[in-house]
C-alpha cells in the first residue's frame, strides 16, 4: 500500500453503526414525551418573548418626536411648534419635554389624538359601516399575518379604529401582539365560544392591545376544533350555513370599528372560508417567486371551485367583494428571478395588483425577531436608508387601503 493511499485511509471517518435494538430504542417516543416537548417548548417560548422585549415582558408602542408627528398628520414642522405655543381651541396634546433639552416626545395615543384632529384624513361617515378585510393565501411564509399586522397599525395611524382577528391556531397575529397562545390564549377568548352557539356576538372575545386604536380577538391551537365541529354540525343540519358563521358574528362590530382585519390559516379550512365570506375585501399577499407565483394559482382555483360547490348547495347565496388586491411582499429585488416574477403576477392579476411593492429587508426580519413590525420601532440601529425604504412602503400600502376605504364610504353616503 503506497504511503498516499494509506494517508488517505488516515482521514477517512470510522462508519457508525445502530444495533436494531437502539435503532427500538431511539424510535420510541411516546405521548408523554411529546407533552414534555410541548411545555419546553412553552417555556423556552416565554423566555425568549421576554428577552427580546427586555427590560418589559411587554409590549410597549413607539414614541415620537416633534418631526415625527409632523410626518403622521402631513403638515410642517413649524405648524405643529405653532399649535403647541398658540392658544389653539383643538385641545392637542402637549407631549413631554425630555430631560436633554427642548426635545419633545410624544406617546401613540398622543399622536392619534394629533392625526385625527390636524391629520387629512377623511373621518367614516355617519351611517356607513366598518369594512372587514380578510388577508389570505393558502401557502405559509409570503408575510400574510405581518401584512395583516401593519395595515392594522398602518390605518391606525390615519387615526382609524381597528379590530385584528387571528383566525390561524398558530396565533403567529396573536404573538405580535405580545400575547403568547399557550400560556395566556384560553379557549374562551377565542371565537369559538360563539362558533357553539354559547355567545350571541363577537363582542366578549374583544380586548385591548399595546397599541392605542388597535383591539384583538386572539387565537389558541384551541381553533383546531372549528375544523372538526363546523362539518359536523353542517351534517347535522342541512339549513346551517357553515360559511356564514363568523359574518353574522361581526354584526356589532362593524359599527363600532373602522376595519376589521382578519388573519387567516395558510389552507382552504372552515374558518378561511369564513373570512372570505365575511369580508368586504381580500388582500393577498403574494412574493414574486416561482413556487409562491403557482401557489397562488391554486388559491383561486379552490376558491372559486368551493364557490360554486357552495352555490349549488345554497342557490340562494350571493357574495361579492368592494375589491380584491394581490400586493407583491418579500420583494428581493437582488434575486435573478424576481422580474420576470414580477410580470407573470402582473399579467396574471391585471388591475388587481397593488402599485406598490413590499420589500425583504433586514428591518423587517429584525422586527419580527422581536415580535413586531417595522411600525414598532422607536428609533432603527442600522441604515436609515433601510429602514426608510421598508417603512415607506408599508406606509404607501396603507395609505392606498385608506384611500379605497374612504371611496367606498363616500359611494354609500351619496347611495344613502
Amino acid at each position: 500500500m503506497t504511503s498516499a493511499v494509506r494517508a488517505k485511509k488516515s482521514v477517512q471517518q470510522p462508519v457508525v453503526s445502530i444495533t436494531a435494538k437502539q435503532a427500538h430504542s431511539v424510535s420510541q417516543i411516546n405521548l408523554v414525551d411529546i407533552a414534555q416537548i410541548a411545555e419546553r417548548a412553552s417555556s423556552m417560548l416565554i423566555e425568549v418573548r421576554e428577552s427580546m422585549l427586555a427590560p418589559h415582558p411587554r409590549k410597549n408602542p413607539p414614541v415620537y418626536s416633534t418631526a415625527q408627528v409632523a410626518l403622521l398628520c402631513k403638515i410642517e414642522r413649524q405648524r405643529v411648534n405653532y399649535l403647541l405655543s398658540s392658544r389653539s381651541d383643538l385641545e392637542l396634546p402637549t407631549g413631554t419635554l425630555s430631560g436633554k433639552g427642548s426635545s419633545r416626545f410624544f406617546t401613540l395615543e398622543e399622536a392619534r389624538v394629533w392625526i385625527k384632529k390636524v391629520g387629512p384624513y377623511t373621518p367614516r361617515g355617519n351611517g356607513c359601516r366598518g369594512k372587514k378585510i380578510a388577508i389570505g393565501n393558502f401557502k405559509g411564509g409570503v408575510s400574510k399575518t405581518t401584512t395583516a399586522m401593519t395595515l392594522a397599525q398602518g390605518l391606525s395611524l390615519c387615526g382609524r379604529n381597528v379590530l385584528i382577528i387571528d383566525l390561524d391556531p398558530q396565533a403567529s397575529l396573536t404573538a405580535l401582539t405580545g400575547m403568547l397562545a399557550d400560556s395566556e390564549v384560553t379557549e374562551d377568548q377565542t371565537v369559538l365560544p360563539f362558533i357553539y352557539g354559547d355567545q350571541p356576538s363577537l363582542d366578549y372575545a374583544v380586548q385591548p392591545t399595546y397599541w392605542d386604536g388597535i383591539d384583538l380577538i386572539p387565537a389558541s391551537a384551541a381553533l383546531f376544533s372549528a375544523e372538526f365541529y363546523l362539518p359536523f354540525r353542517q351534517s347535522k343540519d342541512s339549513k346551517f350555513q357553515f360559511w356564514n358563521v363568523l359574518n353574522k358574528g361581526m354584526e356589532s362590530l362593524v359599527e363600532k370599528y373602522d376595519a376589521i382585519i382578519i388573519d387567516t390559516p395558510p389552507a382552504l379550512s372552515y374558518m378561511t372560508i369564513n373570512a372570505f365570506m365575511a369580508a368586504d375585501g381580500l388582500i393577498v399577499p403574494t412574493p414574486p417567486s416561482a413556487l409562491d407565483y403557482a401557489s397562488s394559482t391554486q388559491f383561486w382555483t379552490l376558491f372559486s371551485d368551493l364557490a360554486s360547490s357552495m352555490k349549488q348547495a345554497a342557490p340562494e347565496l350571493e357574495k361579492s367583494f368592494d375589491f380584491i388586491h394581490v400586493v407583491l411582499s418579500k420583494v428581493d429585488a437582488t434575486q435573478a428571478a424576481t422580474p420576470v416574477v414580477r410580470e407573470w403576477i402582473k399579467k396574471t392579476y391585471e388591475g388587481r395588483v397593488l402599485p406598490v411593492e413590499i420589500p425583504d429587508t433586514t428591518v423587517t426580519k429584525s422586527a419580527s425577531a422581536e415580535f413586531g413590525t417595522v411600525y414598532d420601532i422607536s428609533k432603527y440601529d442600522g441604515s436609515a436608508k433601510t429602514y426608510q425604504r421598508a417603512r415607506e412602503a408599508y406606509d404607501r400600502f396603507t395609505e392606498l387601503i385608506d384611500q379605497q376605504l374612504v371611496a367606498i364610504w363616500n359611494a354609500e353616503e351619496e347611495l344613502a
